[in-house]
């Protein structure tokens, strides 16, 4: 690719932090491609929880970055390879990739063009379509993290709380693989639904259903783990049902943690998205049915209507169609 022919891009910008309405699409340079880069022409970015947070400056200097405006939001993307750093052997341009960026330190992906350093991005495996390796990364990533923190036999129990989300759906498919019972607590008849095609062994609504005593009726003598990705206030009573001896997953960034330390041992934990991690995951999609359940895709320009939905209830992922 020419440089000097696609000197700036397309891109959603924040002049400062704050609500959606300070989302807004401008052309800006593209960014500066370093030795260990990979240039990435996106196709698909996942829209997450957490994009919001950022939006509204809760991440300022949490990366120990100072913030630069224009800000590009943007964790997760998928696209094609369009330029490499000098150091970058292993990918070819015009191949499929999908990464997990972390958007503070150079931008992140709601953008024509995003860079990511080679060793947080992957190919796509063959048999997953590019619009669900967009919403994937960051969520899959963590999954497999919380999976590993917990060590599991198969066979023992693990309740998903949040298991209609992103994060949450994601990990029932990844726990149904290693051969663990799977109870996902889940929201509302489309959340059970979907936790329920994806393999769980149980599957109850958070909201109406009662999170205990489902739990106790599952695993009668105590459930041996949980990963939690929704906190609050039922997620922290559900926790009851988990025996003394049991394990807590709660990833960083999964909001209110508990007031009250529950019984078992929780363990607050980041996903690894290193290329060790990501051969992982890829292994494992190729040789099973995993799949990323895409609620809903928006246009590139109606960006602002995919961060009005983070807000309602939805199932599984939102994506952004950026190319």
């Amino acid at each position: 690719m020419d440089r000097n022919t696609v000197a700036r891009m397309n891109a959603i910008v924040l002049d400062r932090f704050g609500g959606v309405d300070e989302l807004s699409a401008r052309r800006i340079p593209l960014p500066e491609v370093r030795d260990d880069d990979v240039l990435i022409r996106v196709e698909f970015a996942g829209v997450a929880s957490w994009d919001a947070v950022e939006r509204e400056g809760h991440y300022d200097g949490a990366f120990g970055v100072a913030s630069t405006f224009p800000y590009v939001l943007g964790w997760d993307a998928t696209g094609t390879v369009a330029a490499v750093g000098r150091n970058v052997t292993r990918f070819d341009v015009g191949e499929r990739v999908y990464a997990a960026t972390v958007p503070a330190a150079r931008g992140g992906v709601y953008a024509e063009y995003a860079v990511v350093e080679a060793e947080f991005v992957a190919r796509v495996p063959d048999r997953m379509p590019t619009e669900q390796a967009g919403a994937m990364a960051w969520d899959a990533l963590t999954a497999l993290s919380g999976l590993d923190l917990l060590g599991l036999r198969p066979g023992e129990t693990l309740m998903v709380f949040g298991a209609s989300g992103g994060l949450g759906h994601m990990t029932v498919q990844l726990a149904r693989h290693s051969g663990i019972r799977v109870l996902a607590v889940a929201s509302g008849d489309d959340g059970v639904a979907l936790a329920r095609r994806l393999g769980a062994d149980g599957a109850i609504d958070g909201r109406k259903d009662d999170v205990l005593a489902a739990a106790l009726e599952f695993a009668p003598g105590g459930l041996d783990a949980v990963l939690v990705t929704a906190g609050g206030e039922t997620a922290e009573r559900s926790l009851r049902a988990i025996k003394s001896s049991g394990r807590i997953a709660w990833p960083n960034g999964v909001l209110p943690v508990p007031v009250t330390p529950p019984g078992a041992t929780v363990s607050y934990y980041d996903g690894d998205r290193s290329r060790t991690a990501t051969d992982r995951l890829n292994a494992i999609i190729e040789a099973g049915s995993f799949e990323v359940h895409i609620g809903r895709t928006f246009p590139f320009a109606r960006v602002a209507d995919a961060h009005r939905t983070l807000n309602g209830h939805y199932v599984g992922k939102l994506a952004l169609k950026v190319g």
